[in-house]
């Protein structure tokens, strides 16, 4: 080949690599774009979701109140365990709790340094992507059946003040929906699944508890 046809050659190929290369480049920015509207559309939505948090969860638990005031005495506020109980205290001193199953029998209630073996379901105040709650813990799976429930043994002293107060009022047998104000819960650090300042609400049974250094029945 003549050195004026190679050089030809060369040329047009360098300029259809010249153009590959750019056309390769305007892909990555279109593709580097998209992503980017995407996580930011993904990052809006996940901000959106829990937008006034503090203040809707507030208002919700404002709300208990009428809940115990209309509730035929199937509801229950109960100062947090830690607090005086002979004066009154601030509306977010107590935890409400529906009792959904009483024992008939059963009187003695576990004490702050007892063992408690208890199925739960924990959740949060609904939101745009759970209508009925996020569950953040749980030992039930499907219907809330406590013949076909999972249990978990815990020290009641290991458990947040709100989640304490309700088990030792409840009896074996027991059945409540618990609802904490954040203040008794986990406050303004967010946990795993839960962001900060959330009411935490729970289906909680009590099936059994004993004694500091005594062992508990096993259970199934």
């Amino acid at each position: 080949m003549k050195s004026e046809e190679f050089a030809t050659a060369m040329e047009k190929s360098l300029k259809r690599s010249t153009r590959g290369v750019w056309l390769l480049a305007c892909a990555a920015c279109i593709i580097l774009q998209s992503s980017f509207f995407i996580s930011c559309s993904e990052e809006d939505a996940t901000e959106d979701e829990y937008a006034n948090w503090q203040e809707r969860n507030e208002t919700f638990f404002a709300t208990l109140q009428d809940s115990l005031t209309r509730g035929n005495g199937t509801w229950l506020r109960l100062k947090s365990f830690s607090l005086d109980q002979t004066t009154e205290g601030q509306p977010t001193d107590y935890i409400y709790a529906k009792m959904l199953v009483q024992s008939a029998v059963q009187t003695e209630s576990p004490k702050y340094t007892d063992s408690v073996r208890v199925s739960y379901q924990g959740s949060i105040l609904p939101t745009t992507t759970y209508p009925e709650g996020y569950i953040f813990d749980t030992t039930v799976y499907n219907d809330y059946n406590i013949a076909t429930a999972s249990t978990a043994k815990l020290l009641t002293s290991n458990t947040v003040a709100g989640f304490s107060t309700a088990l030792q009022h409840m009896h074996r047998g027991d059945r409540w929906r618990v609802y904490i104000p954040y203040q008794l819960g986990y406050g303004s650090t967010p946990k795993t699944g839960i962001p900060a300042y959330s009411t935490l609400i729970f289906d909680l049974t009590l099936v059994d508890f004993s004694p500091a250094g005594e062992k508990m029945a096993p259970w199934k």
